[in-house]
């Protein structure tokens, strides 16, 4: 995959998803035979020959100047999140000779490791640019449960949403949730797309998984934050956390994921619960290196 074929496929995929009355054209009669706008369309709507489109498009130009970029981002009604993308993908395909990238550290400072033990009973992990696990409190290792079974350079949570038996039960939304980890993967390809901790990750699973593979090829993009996800965990039952999404400086792409609910409610008590070890406690819990899991609190009473 090269950054000009990329930078193709993401104005194809792009084009196919906008309708042509979505930007004022008519239809026509007859069956449609191309999906989204034709070359001809977006190349009118942007300001540039059908030739030029039809080059950047299929990587034979690779230097778009930035009025370009913004024109075509305008007509294919990107969001803030797919502009930059777009941007990068632009930046990218111009280069003649990009530098390697090194694969980024997963070491994670002792103060990091200290906050995931003071944020305790809130579930609480860190995870690398491309969502390896790389450390995490006792909750944070068990709210995706079935995790600690895996090696530890094996889990991440995106392999774990696509790849784990678990995953599929334990959020109630898992096409939202999976559609999400993929359009946050696809922004970290728009600045890296060669990078070769995503190249491993997407090509394992794009074999592994068709659902990753039909999600991957619709190059939506967006940048995770805040927001509530539910979940039903075989251990402590169904909860609603709130969450917040951290980057960590002077890290590779390091980002601390913490979950929240409110205290007095039932959905701090199973998050409480879930701290404590849960009902029944995982086979494999044990976490070794290079993730590494903060000591366990005493059960009180104990």
């Amino acid at each position: 995959m090269t950054e000009q074929t990329e930078l193709g496929r993401f104005l194809r995929a792009r084009r196919g998803g906008v309708q042509p009355a979505d930007v004022g054209l008519p239809t026509g009669a007859g069956v449609r035979r191309t999906p989204g706008l034709r070359r001809e369309e977006l190349a009118t709507l942007a300001g540039v020959s059908i030739d030029y489109y039809t080059r950047l498009e299929r990587g034979k130009e690779t230097r778009p100047s930035p009025a370009v970029v913004e024109a075509l981002a305008n007509a294919l009604r990107l969001n803030d999140e797919e502009r930059d993308y777009l941007r990068d993908l632009a930046a990218q395909a111009a280069r003649r000779a990009p530098e390697p990238r090194p694969r980024p550290s997963r070491t994670v400072r002792p103060s990091v490791r200290q906050l995931l033990e003071t944020v305790r009973p809130s579930p609480a992990y860190v995870v690398s640019r491309t969502n390896d696990l790389l450390a995490a409190n006792p909750g944070g290792m068990r709210l995706m449960h079935g995790m600690a079974n895996w090696p530890a350079r094996q889990r991440n949570t995106i392999r774990y949403t696509f790849l784990h038996p678990t995953a599929r039960t334990l959020w109630p939304d898992w096409e939202q949730k999976a559609k999400a980890c993929v359009a946050q993967l696809r922004a970290v390809a728009g600045s890296d797309p060669d990078a070769p901790d995503l190249a491993a990750l997407v090509g394992e699973l794009i074999v592994k998984s068709p659902d990753f593979n039909r999600l991957w090829e619709r190059y939506e993009v967006r940048v995770i934050g805040d927001g509530a996800k539910t979940f039903h965990h075989p251990a402590v039952g169904t909860m609603t956390l709130t969450h917040e999404v951290v980057n960590l400086n002077r890290t590779d792409g390091q980002r601390l994921v913490i979950y929240m609910a409110t205290p007095g409610s039932r959905d701090h008590d199973a998050m409480t619960l879930l701290d404590l070890g849960g009902l029944e406690p995982e086979d494999g819990e044990t976490v070794t290196e290079p993730v590494e899991r903060t000591h366990e609190r005493p059960v009180p009473g104990n």
